[in-house]
């Protein structure tokens, strides 16, 4: 999809990516946009046997109808010095939701020329690359053919529907693939920042929204009933330890983990019910009204957050381990070394950090206005760390500021680099030492692999004396060319159970 859409190019040579002005917009609109929607024919000009059905690539389904959506800002959102006011009728600033346009505006009538709110939309914000939008603005859901789609935009652009109050174009659609169960939903931003120009971005998010189809799919179901059992027994669980404990039961970091882990499996679960049923709803509001959007965003950008909220649960369940490993000696130094240098770290990060943003405020004042990654103050912090990592263009700040440049970046990787990531090291080596030294002179605990091996002789050592016991029997009732007496027979007896008691005080 990312070549299809962002990577062709128009008649003018320009991609979506290349765009830079509203001109090339329309360029870009009525051209490879239009054109790698609506598939409705073979190679060989022959028709796909799908009615008005578009199918990209001739495997994913266009879902509904795309949309195109602005926002704009208001003519008298900012005020022109006085000695320009002759020259300068109109001020439009940038965009925020106070300034934003919510009159009609145009000759066209309809979506297009009437604002909508976020509500009425049922959209979201949207972060790009200069601010955060709102989900509202004026919008028009384009035709199901190629050749009213094509008329619509002429019509957009000949009653100058972006003009320099558009501050931001959103184009929106998606796509269902069933050979392989997943919906791609697609959403393509242009951004008009106050300054001219044009800023194109994107955001294309795969995801599975429909989950029970193969028999796989209901493998997982089975695991998923499975996982919420569990789930409820850990619920019960901790409400009893912390109706036996109360506020003890916090003072353990193991506690407050084993919350956080069942707290985000509730809110999964809860989501997985939800995303189901609303998907179910959207998919049948389609299928009676197939010409109209098809608003995925929103489950697209949930579904999102529900693998990233996945994602961070499972690393604290792995990071629970580290409760069961302290039986390992190397483990247990390890911990003890952390938690022991811990307050210093904490308090020696206060200085470094001091020093660290100190430098990064002096690389936004000094080369914010000619260096890209240095355009932001928060760009500067990630820049440092790529300078520690070694990863930085050394000649854009030295291009900006033949003087300054060196001696920021000099600098910056004597004090930060050398001194202070150093004295990191040496706090964390110095607490190691001494946790080292008192671990040697303490008497060894029962460690894990102890346990294991204590397990292992007791199994072998139970196999073998009851292939002992059986085989004195075995011999004694076996002994043909004597005839067996009472008191040989319980003088074997007594001796079997001389070794029964022997291994179970070995056991204890």
């Amino acid at each position: 999809m990312s070549e299809l859409f962002l990577h062709t190019p128009s008649d003018n040579g320009l991609s979506f990516q290349a765009i830079s002005s509203m001109e090339d917009f329309w360029d870009f609109a009525q051209g490879p946009l239009l054109d790698s929607l609506y598939w409705t024919k073979w190679y060989n000009n022959q028709s796909l046997g799908h009615g008005s059905h578009s199918f990209i690539y001739y495997e994913n389904l266009l879902l509904g109808v795309p949309r195109l959506r602005q926002l704009r800002v208001r003519n008298d959102s900012c005020v022109v010095h006085e000695d320009f006011r002759e020259d300068i009728l109109h001020c439009y600033d940038v965009y925020s939701p106070d300034k934003e346009e919510q009159l009609p505006f145009g000759p066209l009538s309809g979506t297009a020329r009437t604002y909508h709110s976020q509500d009425e939309l049922g959209g979201s914000s949207h972060w790009g690359r200069l601010t955060s939008y709102s989900g509202g603005g004026y919008y028009l859901d384009l035709p199901g053919s190629q050749q009213a789609s094509t008329e619509a935009l002429r019509d957009l652009q000949k009653s100058l529907w972006l003009d320099r109050g558009t501050r931001v174009v959103f184009t929106d659609f998606s796509v269902y693939n069933a050979n392989i169960n997943l919906f791609c939903v697609l959403r393509l931003v242009v951004e008009f920042p106050a300054t001219g120009g044009a800023i194109p971005s994107w955001q294309i998010c795969t995801v599975k929204l429909i989950c029970y189809v193969s028999n796989w799919d209901f493998f997982n179901f089975g695991c998923e009933i499975v996982f919420c059992i569990f789930i409820f027994y850990y619920v019960v669980e901790e409400i009893l330890e912390l109706h036996l404990h109360w506020f003890y039961y916090f003072t353990s970091i193991w506690n407050i983990l084993d919350l956080v882990v069942i707290l985000l499996s509730i809110v999964a679960v809860g989501f997985h019910i939800f995303r189901t049923l609303e998907v179910n709803r959207l998919m049948g509001k389609l299928l009676e009204q197939p010409n109209t959007y098809a608003d995925f965003e929103f489950l697209a950008f949930w579904q999102t957050q529900y693998n990233n909220m996945n994602a961070v649960n499972l690393f604290f369940a792995w990071i629970k381990i580290f409760k069961y490993i302290s039986f390992n000696k190397t483990m247990t130094q390890l911990s003890s070394t952390l938690a022991r240098c811990a307050k210093d770290i904490l308090g020696f990060a206060i200085m470094f950090f001091i020093v660290f943003f100190a430098y990064a405020q002096l690389g936004y004042l000094i080369f914010g206005t000619q260096v890209e990654n240095f355009n932001t103050f928060i760009k500067c912090i990630f820049t440092q760390f790529w300078i520690i990592l070694g990863d930085f263009d050394y000649n854009a700040i030295n291009n900006a500021n033949h003087i300054l440049g060196p001696v920021y970046f000099v600098t910056y990787v004597f004090f930060v680099f050398f001194i202070l990531l150093n004295m990191f090291l040496a706090i964390i080596k110095d607490t190691y030492s001494e946790v080292k030294e008192e671990l040697a002179g303490q008497k060894d605990d029962l460690q894990l692999s102890d346990l294991l091996k204590q397990g292992y002789n007791k199994t072998l050592l139970r196999l073998h004396l009851e292939k002992e016991q059986v085989s004195d029997v075995q011999k004694v009732l076996q002994d043909g060319q004597q005839e067996i007496q009472f008191e040989d027979f319980t003088s074997t007896l007594k001796e079997c159970a001389t070794r029964d008691t022997a291994f179970f005080d070995i056991g204890l």
